[in-house]
């Protein structure tokens, strides 16, 4: 495919009816290309995180039109159903949060994602640990989330996003509990996911140590974009 993997046009996101309704997100328009790393910038509620969700199939737009990996999902109204299954195979999430499953390992927490894609448990362990070894946490491989620090166990829910080779990676502030190094790691290991396999790479960020390592810098205010 050598189309654009991500394409919004004209989309709106609107919460609740009424005197009670708000406007996330209005007449967004945006295409992301194989290969290409976006930053999304801008002041708290500018509809940054809301526009991760869209793409993401998380959050279902209120009007325009939305294709993802050349496959169209909303043209006004939802066209593709199984979006349990378009998310497990071509996105991969980074959150603010970690969000580790407790009683698993870093290890396990990585393979599950590529065991429930029907890989085997050892293969699925072996990618695992390799992703884990790139992002410089392998030593903690066995450990549970409880025992691992904050950048640790942001690390291993990086490599979790990875695990299966999405077309498609989006984060929410990935660098935010990394240090300068760890955090470049990261942006660069991101870089190099997206020219290799041809994936489009959507980061929010208030992180202007890593702003360098984008392609492009896409700036919201108020649910429109602002600047690009």
């Amino acid at each position: 495919m050598t189309g654009p993997l991500i394409v919004l046009d004209g989309v709106s996101k609107h919460f609740g009816e009424g005197a009670t309704r708000v406007e996330a997100l209005g007449d967004v328009s945006l295409t992301v290309d194989p290969g290409e790393v976006v930053g999304l910038k801008g002041p708290s509620g500018s509809g940054k995180t809301t526009l991760l969700n869209v793409i993401g199939c998380i959050l279902e737009p209120s009007a325009g039109r939305f294709t993802l990996d050349g496959q169209l999902i909303f043209d006004g109204r939802p066209l593709e159903r199984d979006l349990r299954r378009l998310r497990l195979e071509r996105i991969g999430f980074i959150f603010q949060t970690h969000n580790l499953i407790p009683f698993l390992s870093a290890t396990e927490n990585v393979a599950l994602v590529l065991t429930l894609a029907g890989a085997t448990m050892e293969a699925g362990r072996t990618r695992a640990v390799a992703l884990l070894e790139e992002l410089q946490v392998a030593h903690r491989k066995d450990s549970y989330p409880a025992y691992l620090s904050g950048g640790e166990a942001q690390r291993v829910a990086i490599a979790r996003a990875l695990a299966n080779q999405p077309r498609i990676i989006l984060a929410d502030e990935p660098t935010a509990a990394l240090d300068s190094e760890r955090a470049g790691i990261v942006m660069d290991l991101l870089r190099r996911l997206a020219r290799e396999r041809e994936a489009a790479v959507v980061t929010v960020t208030h992180d202007e140590k890593i702003f360098s390592r984008f392609d492009r810098m896409v700036s919201l205010r108020d649910g429109r974009i602002e600047a690009t």
